[in-house]
């Protein structure tokens, strides 16, 4: 049967919440009516929420620049002790002070600096940008992100040449991870937002009765050593790029951990393309690896997770999660198209990551609440008992 505009597929009729939808719209989208809804008492309130938020979605690209300029100015700190004037910031950073002043009344506008006798100073949330591990580092390198986001129907339609593709050459394999400049530059980006996710993950998940902990693609292993300082007797071992792996031996040995023969530290220098993965771990952990990767990569790297854990051994999945049927800011805006730009991967939601999960064979397939989803989100799963089915 033929559906027409407007018409719910089940009732053939433009009567159901289809049709009312559509009617909404054009009613919405009528300049009349808007103009009609801005002075009636009962909706002038909702109309200018709206349209200060529409306000705020046109302008986000601003607002996000103004950040940056605050962030790379490093505005926030100058002014987390005591207020300063517009004249005296623009005279350190070589900014002419009316322009200063507009920066920070900016500032101010988004909740990051807020005006006093002294002239301004940093507000709560421009503190939480200041003491957030690895989110200034962040909003520094969005200029690469930005440019990316410049054509953003020419980044739908794949015929962007992304800069972020270059920033994180490792999603490409072993082959494109070689340059130690390069390697270094995005390891420090990664460890510096690690705490957190880190924090996240082993609250959401016991690693009770783990005897060694296996990280894969696990960087300069910042979530690894969180993981050893919160469980003392566990043994620790890192899969990751040759290049990774060099700077992850030096970051472990600064921090106490003994490294190599007789260690508690194990690091296996291989990609997870290319290699097998270490056996002897009961315990792996992928902390924000699969997002980077495609889903052909993605099924691979779990088949090689599950021949590899013994029978009952656990898996943690821990990153950024689209919403699914509840699409939510930080999974299906930013990183959504983060991922898009580096080309290789993309935001899954949880229940996208189970079906894979169980595809793979996985079982007892769980999903972890976390405090702070935008962060991260927490998956876990267990290689089958010895000789159950399938």
């Amino acid at each position: 049967m033929r559906v027409s505009d407007g018409a719910v597929a089940g009732g053939g009729s433009g009567r159901g919440w289809s049709g009312l939808a559509a009617w909404r719209n054009r009613l919405i989208a009528s300049p009349k009516f808007q103009s009609w809804a801005s002075r009636f008492p009962l909706t002038r309130g909702h109309t200018r929420r709206e349209g200060a938020a529409l306000m705020e979605l046109v302008g986000g690209f601003v607002a996000a620049q103004t950040l940056q300029a605050l962030v790379t100015l490093e505005v926030l700190e100058d002014l987390m002790e005591a207020p300063r004037s517009a004249e005296a910031l623009g005279a350190r950073h070589g900014v002419a002070p009316q322009r200063m002043a507009a920066l920070l009344d900016a500032g101010v506008a988004l909740r990051l600096l807020e005006k006093c006798n002294g002239g301004w100073r940093t507000a709560p949330r421009g503190a939480a940008v200041v003491g957030v591990p690895g989110l200034q580092g962040m909003i520094r390198h969005h200029d690469v992100f930005y440019r990316d986001m410049a054509d953003p129907v020419a980044l739908l339609r794949g015929e962007t040449e992304t800069e972020l593709a270059k920033f994180w050459p490792y999603v490409f394999g072993a082959g494109g991870a070689v340059d130690p400049e390069v390697t270094a530059r995005y390891s420090a980006l990664m460890e510096e937002s690690q705490g957190l996710v880190a924090e996240e993950t082993l609250r959401a998940v016991s690693l009770r009765g783990v005897r060694r902990l296996m990280d894969v693609g696990g960087g300069t292993g910042a979530f690894l050593r969180a993981a050893g300082r919160a469980w003392p007797g566990m043994a620790l071992q890192l899969f990751d790029l040759p290049t990774v792996a060099e700077v992850a031996r030096r970051r472990f040995a600064e921090e106490g951990f003994a490294v190599g023969a007789g260690g508690r530290v194990t690091i296996t220098p291989g990609s997870f393309r290319d290699d097998p993965l270490p056996r002897g771990a009961d315990a792996i952990s992928l902390v924000r690896v699969l997002y980077d990767h495609d889903d052909a990569t993605v099924r691979g790297l779990l088949s090689s997770v599950l021949d590899t854990l013994p029978p009952g051994g656990r898996l943690i999945v821990s990153e950024p999660m689209a919403g699914g049927d509840r699409p939510q800011t930080a999974g299906n805006v930013y990183f959504a198209f983060y991922c898009m730009a580096m080309r290789t991967g993309r935001a899954r939601s949880a229940a996208e990551i189970s079906g894979l999960l169980a595809q793979a064979g996985f079982v007892r397939i769980r999903t972890h609440a976390t405090a702070r989803p935008f962060l991260t989100s927490v998956l876990s799963a267990e290689a089958p008992a010895a000789g159950a089915a399938g």
